[in-house]
């Protein structure tokens, strides 16, 4: 992964990792410099507060809603950007806990998870049958997580109306790289706490996708540089380590079989799922032990044994839902885009990476080629009119500039600093010196973008010591936002509960 640009892979990406400091072994030298939470008047609004209010499981749950800019600084106190977040607070009188929430990309801004997943509020999105022109007005959300914790939803620089007061090229190296996006939002944390007399708060980080990525590294960074110690993580559908799922040469012809390996049990899944079968641990266990047992064995034997290749795709037919002669064409090296295209090809449909069985009509079933559409990603449109409506009209907070969901720009810019794409390494130092910090890694079944079997490998070489009655491992019906479906969404919300409630 040489050079400095990393190529982006849409919404779950590729991103890279490696801390290395003194005093801590994933850390790596002094944090970018930030201020105190001060919008300056010429760049963006003064910060807005309304009151609002939902009814959630019965009861009127009231709230507080702000949305401000946190400016960063350089050398010599030079703003370089302003970073917007939104809060949801609930007045009490008692100390409740605070979780801070980032998407992923890199370039995701946060209104994936505050109107689709944790917010009060919530539009649906995401699943089978939603249209990008599909209605944009807020519903109260069941499966908030305002009830036991306040939140705030962070934009990155380059997402949402976050923005940079440098160059272009400035403003890659200062913002574009997994170091310096830790860092300078590590310190955005603090300054929110620091501003908002929050510092004695139980504080917890949320990240989904590449935001599962950077969580791990933000922790890290507030505790050694900020004084900082999260209670908790959650990550959902989480990107942890790049090299699982992008070896060298590519996935037919590279002589891994890790990135198949760990894609195979989604394909399973959602070929469960599509047939009426109920899923669960027990039934995907059978193709969990065979993802890491028979199925690199004979991979690797390749063209040299064919009655291993003959087993391997047997059992990929059994497994995937693919004809036998798709899976012989290309001798088993199921890829993630043919798969998505064969999986549904005799009903004219294209499947999405984010959620298998979330479908398409194929604009083309003729063509030889792949269409780069996706059902799930067309309806990201709906999280930035929804969320331009809420911050522009509901708050009256008058950002200028367009609101970017996703902005390609940042991937494409991004510096990969010849480091490894992992984040594991930094998830297991945060947990070796906080001793009680819990985390909790949850994935859909049915998401080729971050598989959870890539997560299954991670965890089983953890040490006890780490994992032991403080990381939970859950996998729900659904994609990469599983919490798309109601009830993944609703046992999700219970299972986080418990743990802010321990």
């Amino acid at each position: 992964m040489n050079g400095r640009k990393l190529r982006y892979l849409g919404f779950a990406l590729l991103a890279l990792s490696g801390f290395a400091a003194p005093g801590a072994a994933f850390a790596q030298g002094a944090p970018s410099e930030t201020s105190a939470v001060q919008a300056s008047e010429d760049a963006f609004p003064p910060p807005r507060t309304i009151s609002q209010e939902a009814r959630i499981s019965g009861q009127l749950l009231k709230y507080d809603v702000t949305v401000e800019a946190i400016p960063t600084h350089g050398a010599g106190d030079k703003v370089t950007g302003h970073v917007v977040t939104m809060s949801y607070i609930v007045p009490s009188k008692t100390p409740r806990p605070v979780a801070f929430v980032f998407n992923g990309g890199p370039g995701a801004a946060s209104g994936f998870l505050n109107i689709g997943a944790l917010g009060p509020k919530r539009v649906q999105f995401g699943a089978q049958g939603d249209s990008p022109s599909d209605s944009l007005i807020p519903e109260d959300n069941p499966n908030t997580w305002l009830e036991f914790t306040d939140l705030v939803f962070i934009d990155p620089i380059g997402t949402g109306f976050s923005r940079s007061e440098l160059g272009p090229e400035e403003t890659a190296r200062t913002f574009y790289g997994i170091n310096q996006d830790a860092s300078y939002l590590a310190r955005v944390v603090y300054d929110w706490l620091k501003a908002h007399g929050r510092m004695s708060s139980d504080k917890y980080l949320v990240g989904e996708s590449y935001g599962g990525f950077r969580v791990p590294r933000i922790a890290a960074e507030l505790q050694v540089w900020n004084g900082v110690g999260p209670k908790g993580l959650m990550l959902i559908s989480p990107y942890l380590d790049g090299r699982l799922l992008s070896p060298g040469g590519g996935e037919k012809a590279a002589v891994s079989p890790m990135a198949a390996m760990v894609r195979l049990p989604s394909m399973a899944a959602a070929n469960f799922s599509a047939n009426g079968t109920p899923l669960s641990p027990e039934i995907m266990t059978e193709v969990e032990d065979y993802a890491r047992g028979q199925f690199p064995a004979d991979w690797l034997k390749g063209w040299s044994d064919p009655d291993a290749l003959a087993r391997l795709q047997d059992r990929l037919i059994e497994y995937t839902g693919l004809s036998e002669e798709a899976v012989e064409r290309v001798g088993g090296r199921i890829d993630q885009s043919y798969f998505l295209r064969e999986r549904f090809k005799s009903d004219a449909l294209m499947a999405s990476r984010y959620d298998i069985n979330v479908t398409i009509p194929d604009p083309d079933p003729w063509s030889a080629y792949n269409v780069p559409m996706d059902a799930v990603a067309s309806t990201f449109t709906m999280v930035g009119g929804a969320m331009t409506d809420l911050i522009t009209n509901t708050l009256g907070w008058k950002a200028d500039g367009k609101y970017w969901v996703y902005n390609p720009t940042v991937g494409r810019d991004w510096y990969n600093q010849g480091v490894d794409p992992e984040s594991v390494s930094a998830l297991r130092g945060a947990m070796s010196l906080d001793p009680k910090m819990n985390v909790v890694i949850a994935h859909g079944y049915a998401d080729l973008s971050c598989p959870y079997f890539a997560s299954t490998l991670i965890i089983d070489q953890m040490p006890p010591g780490l994992t032991k009655d403080r990381l939970d491992f859950k996998i729900y019906d659904g994609g990469h936002m599983f919490y798309s479906r109601p009830g993944s969404g609703a046992s999700f919300r219970e299972d986080v509960r418990a743990i802010f409630e321990q």
